[in-house]
């Protein structure tokens, strides 16, 4: 395959991401009315390691399980347990919408523990643009309070972005050692079986209902929304895109926002909108100046 081909398909596979991604959150918004939030962010994630898992097993011997075995448990804490665990619950405090745009400023915290973490330089553009996400999300914060939303849900927001952008520069760290593919296979089964059996144990298993709703978005998640939303993002990152992603997933909050309005009938306010811009603009800059800087 040329470069030019190479180029296209990571762009084609990114446009495919941010669509996933972006009408995922309302998706899960409304699923999560059915099932306690800890067992329905567990059964997808475990429905769609379990898919991979059988895709891949003709090259299990990529697992090397004994060897690797911690940095995949490391690795579910991070980007599953603790980042699906703290979004689906937090989901039920804030609209879809207003929480995706929340957990987005995770370039934002990615650009500082890349610089503390990984050696990467932080410029005035980077420093420019956190500034202007920390305004975003001052302003997305206000306006979920004056309209009586909950500051339990921006502060789960804010730790689940958190937690992504940990577990992103864990596994960057570790791509030159440890197959991708499984990486997210075993975070995705570990992740999602940890959050079944606490779900079990923690939530009342008897308030599930079981109807066309709940099963589509399960089906969802454990398909398109994790299995391929995962490998995809983790793909990209593996092939040297992680700054595309970073400059572009900002798109993500905004098609979660509009498909939220179209058919959950939240409300898009004026703070919302431009408190949604900065974080754009935010996410934007930092990543972009990232590219310009690793294509150099």
């Amino acid at each position: 395959m040329t470069e030019n081909k190479k180029q296209l398909v990571s762009y084609i596979l990114l446009a495919l991401l941010i669509i996933i991604w972006g009408v995922s959150w309302p998706i899960y918004k409304h699923g999560v009315q059915f099932m306690p939030p800890l067992l329905f962010s567990g059964i997808r994630s475990f429905i769609a390691g379990s898919l991979l898992f059988l895709f891949a097993w003709k090259l299990r011997h990529a697992i090397r399980f004994k060897e690797h075995w911690k940095f995949y448990v490391i690795s579910a804490i991070l980007n599953n347990i603790l980042y699906l665990g703290l979004q689906t619950v937090g989901m039920v405090y804030l609209p879809g919408g207003l929480f995706s745009v929340l957990v987005y400023i995770q370039p934002v915290i990615l650009g500082i523990l890349s610089w503390w973490l990984l050696n990467e330089n932080l410029t005035i553009a980077k420093i420019f643009g956190l500034l202007l996400g920390f305004t975003g999300i001052v302003l997305v914060s206000i306006d979920g309070l004056m309209i009586h939303l909950s500051a339990i849900g921006i502060i789960l927001a804010l730790a689940t972005a958190l937690a992504w952008a940990s577990g992103v520069v864990f596994v960057k760290k570790l791509k030159a050692r440890i197959d991708f593919y499984w990486m997210v296979v075993m975070q995705l089964i570990l992740g999602g079986g940890t959050l079944l059996v606490s779900g079990y144990f923690l939530e009342d298993v008897h308030s599930i209902i079981w109807n066309v709703d709940l099963i589509s978005t399960i089906l969802w998640g454990g398909t398109a929304g994790m299995a391929a939303g995962q490998v995809i993002y983790f793909k990209l990152m593996n092939e040297g895109e992680a700054s595309k992603v970073g400059s572009y997933t900002f798109l993500v909050p905004i098609i979660s926002v509009v498909v939220s309005a179209i058919f959950l009938d939240e409300a898009i306010t004026k703070n919302l909108l431009f408190g949604m811009l900065l974080v754009g603009a935010s996410i934007y800059l930092v990543n972009s100046k990232e590219k310009r800087v690793a294509d150099n």
